[in-house]
């Protein structure tokens, strides 16, 4: 059987509409749930709204609910995020280098360079949202009581 792996955050119906659902969810650094966290200043809590455009039930502002995305997405976001952008820079500067420039020139070029890069996702924006979409499903009530009960 195959089975896709996927990314879960627990998240709150912040917005609801017939097309779309905002859902806000809590993430915090690993150190946040630590028990020095009060005395230390590295704890972070973050609240971030996911855009959920495919859903099948009925959601209400303010229910609980599973955000997931498939973790193969997710690599795929650090690819366009993160390494592409950082073999663009490396390659124009070393390309640069190679031709004589100093290498501040070099530098402002390599940066420059990610205009371009930056400026294409932007417009392929609508595609990529297709792409790197998030499911939703709901939370159940025994699942809701089952984690209350742990947490006594």
């Amino acid at each position: 059987m195959n089975s896709i792996k996927t990314i879960e955050h627990k998240g709150i119906v912040k917005e609801a509409d017939k097309d779309k659902l905002i859902i806000s969810i809590i993430t915090n650094s690993s150190c946040a749930s630590c028990e020095a966290k009060g005395s230390c200043s590295a704890s972070e809590i973050e609240e971030k709204e996911i855009e959920v455009r495919k859903f099948n039930d009925v959601y209400k502002v303010g229910e609980q609910v599973f955000v997931f995305f498939k973790e193969s997405l997710g690599f795929r976001a650090l690819l366009l995020g993160y390494l592409l952008p950082f073999i663009v820079l490396m390659t124009i500067l070393i390309i640069a280098t190679l031709f004589g420039l100093d290498e501040g020139t070099s530098g402002l070029l390599a940066l420059g360079s990610l205009v371009p890069y930056y400026t294409i996702i932007f417009f392929l924006n609508k595609k990529i949202k297709k792409t790197f979409s998030f499911s939703i499903r709901k939370i159940h009530t025994d699942q809701i009581l089952k984690n209350a009960e742990l947490n006594f």
